[in-house]
This record gives structure tokens, sequence and C-alpha cells, in this order.
């Protein structure tokens, strides 16, 4: 079972792979938050053969939604509807400070984000 993650953007979107049997997350690349992002997450998912997609769900620090959320929010819309596959939401906060933290500010920073909320879904819903 492989999932993709997604720290999602204003402006750019990190993305994140599992490995084939969901034991760990890996950064897989920074995509541009433009057009073209649905279609682009779409093939990742057709080319890994990807079972489910987890975004992170970003909320104020007191749990009320934020202006972000619901962008994320209308892109799990879009993407269930684009993907026979399911998409969920995870709980995420700070991330991103969190992996410039581990390893430094770079390029990869967001998709080192996307994997730290996928390892976070994945070790909620391990069954080892």
């Amino acid at each position: 079972m492989r999932l993709v993650g997604i720290d999602y953007g204003k402006k750019r979107v990190g993305v994140a792979l599992s490995d084939e049997e969901a034991k760990f997350a890996l950064p897989y690349g920074v995509w541009a938050n433009d057009q073209q992002l649905v279609a682009n997450i779409k093939a990742l998912c057709l080319e890994k053969l990807v079972d489910a997609v987890v975004i992170g769900e970003s909320r104020n620090l007191d749990g009320t939604e934020n202006e972000v959320l619901k962008d994320i929010t209308l892109l799990k819309s879009v993407l269930e509807g684009e993907l026979e596959i399911p998409v969920y939401l995870e709980p995420e906060f700070y991330t991103s400070a969190e992996a410039e933290r581990v390893q430094g500010k770079s390029a990869l920073t967001d998709a080192s984000a996307a994997a730290l909320i996928l390892k976070s879904y994945l070790e909620r819903h391990s069954t080892t």
C-alpha cells in the first residue's frame, strides 16, 4: 500500500511518497501551486500505483479553521472527484518549521514537511 503525502501551501506544495509497505515516508518533491497541481498529483498517483492521498489539515492553534484549510478542503474535494482512491486529512502543526529545524532551509523543505505529515498518518494508522 503506497501513499502520497501533501503539505499544501498557497505558492508551493510539498509532496512525499511512502514505500510500498507504507512503513516510512520520504520527501518526493516541491511543486508550484498552479493550474497543473491536480494533474500532477493524479499523474503521480497513477505512475506509482498509489492507494491513498494524505493532505495536511492546517488549523489555528485553538483548533478553529483558518484560511488555508478552505483551500485544502477544496483540493481534497477535487482530488476525490479525479482519483478513485481515498483522500484523507491529517492534523498538522508547524511541519514546515520542524522540517526546516531538522534539515535546514532548502528547496525541499516543503517536501520534508509533507513527509512528516505522511509519517504522522502512517504511525497513527499502523497495524504493526
